[in-house]
Protein backbone atom coordinates (compact mmCIF):
# COMPACT_ATOMS: atom_id res chain seq x y z
CA UNK A 1 0.00 0.00 0.00
CA UNK A 2 2.56 2.57 0.70
CA UNK A 3 2.35 5.65 2.35
CA UNK A 4 -1.09 6.82 1.83
CA UNK A 5 -2.89 9.80 3.95
CA UNK A 6 -5.80 9.04 6.49
CA UNK A 7 -8.06 9.96 3.43
CA UNK A 8 -7.12 7.53 0.94
CA UNK A 9 -6.65 5.13 3.10
CA UNK A 10 -9.91 4.96 4.53
CA UNK A 11 -11.42 4.92 1.30
CA UNK A 12 -9.12 2.50 0.32
CA UNK A 13 -10.70 0.42 3.72
CA UNK A 14 -14.17 1.41 2.26
CA UNK A 15 -13.70 0.06 -0.63
CA UNK A 16 -12.70 -3.88 0.05
CA UNK A 17 -15.26 -3.23 2.78
CA UNK A 18 -18.19 -2.49 -0.27
CA UNK A 19 -16.11 -5.18 -2.86
CA UNK A 20 -16.71 -8.06 0.03
CA UNK A 21 -20.21 -7.88 -0.37
CA UNK A 22 -20.48 -7.32 -4.37
CA UNK A 23 -19.45 -9.10 -7.29
CA UNK A 24 -20.05 -8.66 -11.21
CA UNK A 25 -21.46 -11.58 -13.09
CA UNK A 26 -21.98 -11.99 -16.65
CA UNK A 27 -25.92 -11.42 -16.09
CA UNK A 28 -25.48 -8.45 -14.25
CA UNK A 29 -21.87 -7.12 -13.98
CA UNK A 30 -20.14 -4.38 -11.66
CA UNK A 31 -20.28 -0.58 -12.81
CA UNK A 32 -17.61 0.63 -10.79
CA UNK A 33 -17.09 4.60 -10.38
CA UNK A 34 -13.59 6.16 -9.39
CA UNK A 35 -13.09 10.37 -9.60
CA UNK A 36 -10.17 12.49 -9.10
CA UNK A 37 -10.03 16.09 -8.79
CA UNK A 38 -10.97 17.13 -12.54
CA UNK A 39 -12.41 13.76 -14.16
CA UNK A 40 -14.85 11.03 -13.39
CA UNK A 41 -14.27 7.28 -14.68
CA UNK A 42 -16.56 4.20 -15.03
CA UNK A 43 -16.18 0.62 -15.98
CA UNK A 44 -18.65 -2.49 -16.20
CA UNK A 45 -16.82 -5.30 -15.23
CA UNK A 46 -17.52 -9.04 -15.26
CA UNK A 47 -15.60 -10.14 -12.43
CA UNK A 48 -16.16 -14.00 -13.10
CA UNK A 49 -14.18 -13.57 -16.64
CA UNK A 50 -11.69 -10.87 -15.10
CA UNK A 51 -12.94 -8.32 -18.02
CA UNK A 52 -14.00 -5.10 -18.60
CA UNK A 53 -16.93 -4.76 -20.63
CA UNK A 54 -17.64 -1.08 -21.37
CA UNK A 55 -15.72 1.98 -20.23
CA UNK A 56 -15.99 5.92 -20.20
CA UNK A 57 -14.63 8.40 -18.73
CA UNK A 58 -14.33 12.78 -19.48
CA UNK A 59 -11.10 12.40 -21.31
CA UNK A 60 -12.24 9.89 -23.53
CA UNK A 61 -12.99 11.33 -27.25
CA UNK A 62 -16.63 10.74 -27.26
CA UNK A 63 -16.92 12.94 -24.10
CA UNK A 64 -14.93 16.03 -25.92
CA UNK A 65 -17.77 17.34 -28.42
CA UNK A 66 -20.37 17.33 -25.35
CA UNK A 67 -20.69 20.78 -24.76
CA UNK A 68 -21.39 21.24 -20.49
CA UNK A 69 -20.47 23.32 -17.96
CA UNK A 70 -19.74 22.00 -14.06
CA UNK A 71 -18.00 18.45 -13.17
CA UNK A 72 -21.33 17.23 -11.89
CA UNK A 73 -23.12 18.04 -15.34
CA UNK A 74 -20.26 16.07 -16.87
CA UNK A 75 -20.69 13.60 -14.80
CA UNK A 76 -24.30 12.86 -15.80
CA UNK A 77 -23.30 12.81 -19.26
CA UNK A 78 -20.50 9.94 -18.27
CA UNK A 79 -24.00 8.63 -16.97
CA UNK A 80 -26.15 8.46 -20.00
CA UNK A 81 -23.20 7.53 -22.25
CA UNK A 82 -22.36 4.55 -20.47
CA UNK A 83 -25.91 3.40 -20.57
CA UNK A 84 -25.82 3.68 -23.61
CA UNK A 85 -22.74 1.87 -24.28
CA UNK A 86 -23.94 -0.59 -22.65
CA UNK A 87 -27.11 -1.54 -24.35
CA UNK A 88 -25.20 -1.62 -27.23
CA UNK A 89 -23.44 -4.59 -25.84
CA UNK A 90 -26.49 -6.17 -24.72
CA UNK A 91 -26.25 -4.82 -20.80
CA UNK A 92 -29.42 -4.22 -19.03
CA UNK A 93 -28.72 -4.95 -15.35
CA UNK A 94 -25.65 -3.46 -13.58
CA UNK A 95 -24.55 -3.60 -9.56
CA UNK A 96 -23.76 -0.03 -8.89
CA UNK A 97 -20.00 0.02 -7.29
CA UNK A 98 -19.68 3.63 -5.59
CA UNK A 99 -15.79 2.94 -5.16
CA UNK A 100 -15.70 3.95 -1.29
CA UNK A 101 -17.01 7.51 -2.17
CA UNK A 102 -19.90 8.87 -0.57
CA UNK A 103 -23.38 8.63 -3.04
CA UNK A 104 -23.53 12.56 -3.68
CA UNK A 105 -22.74 15.08 -6.16
CA UNK A 106 -20.87 13.36 -8.90
CA UNK A 107 -21.59 9.89 -7.76
CA UNK A 108 -24.95 10.43 -7.74
CA UNK A 109 -24.97 12.74 -11.01
CA UNK A 110 -23.71 9.36 -12.87
CA UNK A 111 -26.14 7.05 -11.82
CA UNK A 112 -29.22 9.32 -12.15
CA UNK A 113 -27.63 9.80 -15.82
CA UNK A 114 -27.29 5.86 -16.22
CA UNK A 115 -30.56 5.17 -15.03
CA UNK A 116 -32.17 7.78 -17.04
CA UNK A 117 -30.06 5.91 -19.99
CA UNK A 118 -31.90 2.86 -19.26
CA UNK A 119 -29.37 0.52 -16.72
CA UNK A 120 -31.57 -1.15 -14.25
CA UNK A 121 -29.87 -1.23 -10.07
Amino acid sequence: MGKMNSKENSREKRVKRIRKKIMGTPERPRMRVFKSAKHIYCQIIDDVAGATLASLSTLDKAMRDVDVQGKTEKARQIGLKIAELAKSKGIERVVFDRGGYIYHGRVKALSDGAREGGLDF
